[in-house]
This record gives C-alpha cells, structure tokens and sequence, in this order.
C-alpha cells in the first residue's frame, strides 16, 4: 500500500505560510482604503464647521443673519475704497514734488510734463498750470474751475463712505434689538412654565438673547475704524490739493503776474 502522510513539519510550514498571506491582504485592503479615510478626516473639520455656523445662525436668529449680511455689505465697500485709493495714488508726492519744483524755477513745461492726469491731486495741478499758461489766463474763472473739479474728485473719493456710517451706527442698535426681543421671548417661556420653572431655561434665553448684541458689536468696531481711516484719507487729500494749488497761484508765470499788477495800477487811476 502505498499512502501519502503529511509531516507535521510540513503542515506547520503551510499554516504559517497562510498566516502570513492573510495579514498581507488585510494591508493591502487597509492601503486601498486610506484615501477614503483621509477624506474623510479633511472633511470632518470641514462639516464641523458649517455645522456650528448653522447653529450659530439658528440661534441668533433673524437679527443674526441681518446683522451677517451688513457685515459682507461693509466687507464689500472697504475693499473697494481700498482699490480706489491704490488705483487713484491721490497722495503720492514724489512727481508733484518734483513738478512744484521745476514750476518754481520757471521751467512750465518740465513741471507740466512731469504730471500724470490719471491720479486726482496731479489732474487737479495739471488744470492749475495749463490754465495759468493760457494765452488769456482768467484767474477767477480758473479759480472756480478748480474749484469744481476739487469737488467731483473728493465726492468720488467720499462714494460708499455713507453706508459704511449706517452700517457702524445700525449694528449695535440691531443687536440690543435682538437681546430685547430674546428676553421677551425668555420671560415668555418662564410664565408658560409656571410653579415647574427650570434655571436653566432662563439662562439659556439670556445668553441666546445676548448674543446678539455680542455680534452686533463685532461687526460695528471693525466698521467704525474702516471708515474713520477712509474719511481721514479724503481729509488728507483735501489738505494736500489745497496745498499744491496755492503753490502753483503763489509762483505763476511772471507774464501772469505783469498782466494783474498793470490791472490792479489801472484800477487805481
């Protein structure tokens, strides 16, 4: 008879050999799957977060979401007034400098050159000097000319600043608004309740309630500094164009100066 046995050493070798095989498979499934679990632990941060702005939201209430959307409003304004001050360059000082200079010294058409109409205080000098350059200069007509392109040019620089001024002075006031009408509602909710009134019910009104005036407040501080450096920006600009053009009516052309003192000489015979 001629029977096979399997040695024991044998056997041994073959159940390590599969042992050995099954964890191979367990990692090589577990690799497979890291993706979904990296996924998964980025977008748990992520779901996390919407979750308790929702909430936050919820429980603000419709004040909340009042007091959220002004706040992308002011948002929307600084960052446009940002982009007109950069785009305008109305403070920069390096080419009126230069361009006052050379007017000072006689050199008219240097000084004209060396301004850029594109940028407010150097549009408003450039109008100053070609007026004083004319052929028949007309200094009070110049005078009110400059005047109102002064004006257009500072109300353009001023646009949007108004909103940003009720949106600083309605946050606050809409949140007490909210704190109120969440206190009414908490008192609300201790009256219905009766001889059986739970502390916690009270106190968790309350801080519901304040909550409101708690955003109210984070939206109208930030507010309020944007527009208090918007405003003192125009002021700055104001004062600097006033500066540049008496400059340029303090130093004009001698041609000029002659045809004012032999007026001034006829007027007094």
């Amino acid at each position: 008879m001629n029977e096979t046995f399997d040695s024991p050493s044998q056997n041994t070798a073959d159940s390590v050999i599969t042992d050995v095989a099954q964890p191979s498979s367990d990692v090589a499934g577990a690799l497979l799957n890291t993706p979904s679990v990296v996924q998964d632990v980025t977008q748990a941060p992520i779901v996390g977060l919407e979750a308790r702005i929702v909430d936050f939201l919820t429980v603000g209430g419709p004040v909340v979401w009042v007091l959220m959307v002004m706040s992308i409003v002011a948002l929307s304004i600084v960052f446009i007034k940002c982009l007109q001050f950069f785009t305008a360059k109305a403070e920069r000082r390096s080419a009126i400098s230069v361009s006052l200079s050379r007017w000072k010294q006689g050199k008219y058409d240097v000084a004209v050159g060396l301004l850029n109409p594109k940028y407010s205080v150097e549009h408003l000098a450039l109008v100053a000097m070609k007026g004083l350059r004319s052929t028949t200069p007309n200094e009070p007509l110049l005078r009110e000319e400059l005047t109102r392109v002064a004006t257009l040019k500072l109300n353009e620089l001023r646009s949007y600043l108004r909103p940003l001024e009720v949106i600083a002075t309605l946050s606050p006031l809409l949140g007490l608004l909210g704190t109120v009408l969440g206190m009414v509602v908490a008192f609300q909710q201790m009256e219905a309740a009766g001889n059986q009134v739970d502390p916690s019910m009270l106190s968790g009104g309350i801080w519901q309630a304040l909550l409101t005036t708690a955003v109210g407040i984070s939206v109208a501080i930030p507010v309020v500094v944007a527009h208090t450096w918007a405003e003192r920006k125009v002021e700055r600009i104001s004062a600097l164009m006033n500066d540049v053009i008496t400059q340029i009516f303090t130093h004009k052309p001698a041609a000029l100066k002659a045809v004012n003192t032999s007026k001034e000489l006829s007027h007094v015979a």
